[in-house]
């Protein structure tokens, strides 16, 4: 049976990222379709009427939108192909958990709290992350990766710090993950970073700073005007 995969991304997101490594790993034949996130196009409307943005994977003309729901749909149909969760229920039901929770804890309070804040907010922010990313240390411990000896989930929601991370500190100006606090986080940042097919898909970093940078500016200025 002929399998037609398209993916809905743009260039700088991490979540789409994240799609694109899965696919990748399973061997999955697919086309990407970048979009400009400022004009998006009739498919990608169509396809994702609701939310309106990007990741969404279509799937012999079936789309399916939200990363972490893509990735779960990749492992389910392509069950032969490399499995990104686990089978045991309590370990998949574990492995869940930390995906969510880097989406809802970790990249939020890091691009929308500590780079999209300043001042007294951001400064909130950086500890609200750091304890997050205390949980992130602890639960990876003894680990070559989240999930075991081999990449999971897990690995791909958080994959982004391997990479952004640097992206991020460079646009505020300080440090926000630090080595000797966070040993077992950051040598998997460099181990996972330096794959050579996650190595190889990674946007231009100082392209990548330039976009991040107007983000901030645009965060800021909303905050501004709505005071």
């Amino acid at each position: 049976m002929g399998e037609e995969v398209k993916l809905f991304t743009t260039w700088s997101s991490p979540y789409g990222l994240r799609v694109i490594w899965a696919l990748n790993l399973k061997g999955i034949q697919y086309q990407t379709l970048d979009e400009n996130i400022l004009q998006k196009s009739s498919s990608l409307l169509k396809y994702n009427p609701v939310y309106k943005k990007v990741p969404v994977l279509v799937h012999n003309g079936k789309p399916i939108s939200e990363s972490l729901f893509i990735l779960e749909y990749l492992d389910e149909t392509w069950k032969d192909q490399y499995l990104l969760l686990p089978q045991h229920p309590h370990d998949r039901a574990r492995a869940r958990f930390w995906a969510k929770f880097g989406d809802d804890k970790v990249l939020q309070t890091i691009a929308f709290g500590i780079v999209g804040k300043e001042g007294k907010e951001q400064e909130e922010a950086v500890c609200e992350a750091r304890e997050n990313l205390k949980y992130v240390e602890e639960e990876l411990k003894g680990n070559k990766f989240f999930g075991g000896d081999q990449i999971g989930i897990v690995d791909l929601a958080l994959g982004w710090l391997g990479y952004y991370i640097a992206v991020f500190e460079e646009v505020v100006g300080f440090k926000i993950i630090d080595q000797q606090k966070f040993p077992f986080l950051t040598e998997w940042m460099k181990e996972f970073a330096s794959l050579p097919f996650i190595k190889e898909t990674w946007p231009p970093f100082r392209k990548l700073v330039a976009r991040f940078v107007e983000f901030r500016k645009s965060h800021l200025l909303k905050a501004k005007s709505n005071i």
